[in-house]
């Protein structure tokens, strides 16, 4: 077991093959490279805490989740980092944090900090968090209850607001088990799904002064006069990033899946044909002075593919998404000489009443300047990307079920909000002791991730393709562990032998059960053997290393370069044979077992202390090691 990070001395291992960037990448690597800590130039206030800064932080942490190179969140957190006040416990925890203003837009770089609590563990973090959720509980709402913009913004939703506060609110209810968060979030997204929708376009309106006081509400329906492409832009990617977090038997769950959909199909709708593009006033493409713009396309291309990956939009929509983002490379993106990227076309800024007067017609919106790499136009561009990186393997394995055990491995933590939540090798444990990177490999085939949590029955793995076990409790690790049994034992065979994949992982002799766990290994020849190797006890690490070679299995392509810290090993018996064998011992195993398939391997090395980037030197691939793995799991799962 691995708790904390380690800095790692290596001996020299060759270099790994890369695979060309992709334009995300690029434009990540750009920001990386010119502009720290978000100090974009285009920033009203570069080094303030901002929406902007946050959109832009949310691009860096996709692509962080999407490539596992360390650098995009190293800057983030090195962006995030100044904005805290010490350990965050004063009574300002976020310096510069104008909450009396109640605006929603402040809420949205609090999502950032939701991310550092949840890979780091660090309180202060979490109390950043909550000042932030707390401004929340303040604020100001409509006679339907619906948030106020701002206080300056009486009785007024408008569309950005849900993406600068529902996905932190729903993002919060999930990390600290909270679940008025996820009804608060759920009214918000109905409110204006039923308020601010088009029943003829199925387009929404930028804004809705329920008052009707504001000059730019129409007098009987309190809403603005045009549809503006990035308001609807920010609509879409709260949707597919808040559902994301809402529990599965959320009973609103279906009326947002549903208001996904209608806002989908009104993407798709007013998606220019010619340019694959979205326009500035998405209904007006042919009035004099419209344009394409390049923020609102980038949000709509995020919200088209992630839907669709996540299995919340029809595979039919990808397909609006790849015209979408061609045409965002064609029209707005320009390699430069030094090879950085530039993003043109992102309006500055679209906004409703206020001084001077912002009057949301059509001349308004139009005549509002277009600048180049806009914090957040990157920002988007960024999310759209990473989701494009991972379109072509969408449909692989969609909504087939990749299960994780949380039973026989069923440890628990408290947090700083009160609670105890599972961790250690589960999907939403962001840890360095999670399987979130892991997860998130599957999710790229389309795959819906699940986690059992009782002792498996035939009915719970009736609708599961993969199941994944990783290092049984013992009593120094969970007072009450749950043995494997007989009966377990039994029904995973019975499962596996029907079609499924199974995925054992274990652990070394000291830090793991393997009397009877064993059993369930014996029954397709898998014996784990209660040893320890690969020992790590001092600076050099080399110990720890393993070499995966290319065409090992029929599953890994190219060589890899991997680190397998304290493993056991594996004996092979009957059908299941030895696929990686390192200085006489095996060390990954396979077995076929009916029609279905058993992966052994004597680590659960795909945990994220070694596939996050934060803790391996760049030559070790443990994370494309397990993009191999995750294709070659995918592609047999039934």
């Amino acid at each position: 077991m691995r708790f904390a990070a380690v800095l790692f001395v290596f001996a020299a291992v060759p270099a790994i093959a890369q695979q060309p960037a992709s334009p995300s990448q690029l434009m990540a690597d750009t920001v990386v490279a010119k502009w720290p800590k978000a100090m974009l130039p285009t920033l009203g206030s570069p080094g303030k805490w901002t929406y902007e800064e946050g959109v832009l932080l949310d691009g860096m942490t996709a692509e962080w989740h999407t490539t596992g190179n360390p650098a995009y969140f190293t800057y983030l957190k090195a962006t995030i980092d100044p904005h805290i006040d010490g350990d965050a416990t004063g009574t300002t925890p976020i310096l510069g944090y104008p909450a009396s203003a109640h605006s929603l837009d402040n809420i949205k770089t609090g999502q950032n900090l939701l991310t550092l609590y949840r890979v780091t563990q660090q309180k202060k973090y979490y109390l950043a968090a909550k000042y932030v959720r707390d401004q929340l509980r303040l604020q100001k709402r409509t006679p339907s209850g619906g948030f106020w913009h701002k206080d300056i913004y009486p009785n007024q939703v408008w569309l950005d607001g849900a993406y600068m506060a529902g996905p932190f609110l729903a993002e919060y209810g999930a990390t600290f088990h909270e679940a008025e968060a996820f009804d608060e979030v759920a009214h918000e997204f109905l409110l204006i799904d039923q308020k601010m929708r088009d029943a003829k376009t199925g387009l929404l309106y930028h804004g809705w002064d329920e008052s009707r006081q504001m000059p730019w509400a129409d007098k009987t329906t309190g809403l603005s006069p045009e549809f503006w492409g990035r308001a609807m832009g920010w609509y879409g990617m709260a949707l597919v990033d808040v559902l994301d977090w809402l529990p599965l038997d959320h009973p609103q769950r279906p009326a947002l899946l549903a208001a996904l959909d209608r806002t989908a199909k009104a993407i798709v709708k007013f998606q220019d044909p010619a340019i694959g593009l979205w326009w500035q006033v998405l209904n007006k493409p042919a009035q004099p002075g419209n344009y394409v713009e390049a923020s609102a396309s980038s949000m709509f291309v995020y919200t088209l593919a992630k839907g669709v990956r996540m299995g919340y939009l029809p595979q039919a929509d990808e397909a609006a998404a790849r015209r979408g983002w061609d045409g965002i490379q064609k029209k707005f993106v320009v390699t430069e000489a030094d090879g950085t990227l530039t993003l043109n076309g992102t309006v500055k800024v679209g906004g409703l009443g206020g001084k001077p007067y912002r009057s949301g017609t059509f001349d308004y919106y139009t005549h509002e300047p277009v600048i180049a790499n806009d914090a957040k136009g990157i920002g988007a561009f960024l999310m759209a990307g990473s989701e494009m990186e991972q379109a072509s393997t969408q449909a692989i394995a969609r909504n087939k079920t990749v299960l994780v055990d949380a039973f026989f491995n069923s440890q628990t933590r408290p947090n700083p909000a009160g609670g105890t939540e599972l961790f250690h090798y589960k999907w939403d444990d962001d840890s360095n002791n999670g399987f979130s990177f892991f997860g998130r490999m599957f999710q790229r085939y389309g795959m819906k991730l699940a986690t059992e949590k009782t002792a498996p029955t035939a009915d719970d793995l009736k609708h599961a393709s993969i199941y994944v076990f990783a290092s049984p409790d013992i009593p120094s690790k969970n007072p009450s562990p749950n043995y494997m049994d007989a009966h377990s034992v039994d029904v995973i065979a019975a499962w596996v032998k029907a079609g499924g994949t199974l995925v054992l992982m274990q652990n070394d002799g000291p830090n793991a059960e393997f009397a009877h766990f064993d059993a369930l290994g014996d029954r397709f020849g898998i014996h784990f053997n209660p040893v320890l190797r690969n020992h790590v006890l001092t600076a050099d690490k080399t110990p720890g290393l393993l070499t995966i070679p290319a065409g090992t299995g029929g599953i890994f392509k190219q060589e890899h370069h991997t680190y397998m810290k304290d493993t056991c090993t594996i004996t092979v018996s009957g059908a299941a044979r030895s696929i990686l064998i390192d200085k006489g011992d095996t060390m990954m195993a396979v077995a076929h077992y009916g029609k279905g398939t058993v992966y052994a391997v004597v680590d659960p090395w795909l945990y994220n202390e070694y596939t996050d980037g934060r803790n391996l030197v760049p030559s070790i691939d443990t994370y494309a090691a397990g993009l191999e793995l995750v294709d070659w799991l995918a592609r047999r799962a039934k």
